[in-house]
């Protein structure tokens, strides 16, 4: 049997871009996507955190340093520059492949700097 599961999250990222006239597509900061572990030209799934949009497209590099999240193409219609946004990326594993998984999760702060990494979700206390 296999599983899909999370593999990667950059939890509240804030768009700085959203280009119609682009091929298609969302933009990341290179150094984001190697943290990450987000391949260029994978799928991706978005989840805009102000309107509640979701929708899939895929990564490209954006140039390093910049902190770049450019939402392009038809896409660009579901974001907007300044809105955060949920960026996960999923693999497919085995349940031998399971047993020492961890995905890769990244907090970002309001200007798309890296505040904390974790591997698990905390549990939530009412």
């Amino acid at each position: 049997m296999q599983q899909t599961m999370l593999n990667a999250k950059l939890h509240r990222a804030c768009v700085t871009h959203a280009e119609l006239e682009y091929e298609g597509s969302c933009a990341i900061d290179s150094d984001l996507l190697d943290r990450a572990g987000i391949r260029e030209y994978e799928q991706i799934q978005i989840y805009n955190i102000d309107n509640g949009e979701r929708f899939v497209t895929y990564a490209i590099r954006a140039e390093a340093g910049s902190k770049i999240i450019s939402v392009n193409g038809a896409a660009a219609h579901k974001a907007a520059p300044g809105h955060r946004v949920i960026i996960c990326s999923y693999v497919v594993l085995t349940q031998q492949e399971l047993v020492n998984f961890k995905p890769t999760l990244l907090y970002f702060d309001s200007e798309n700097n890296i505040t904390h990494c974790r591997n698990s979700i905390p549990a939530q206390v009412a």
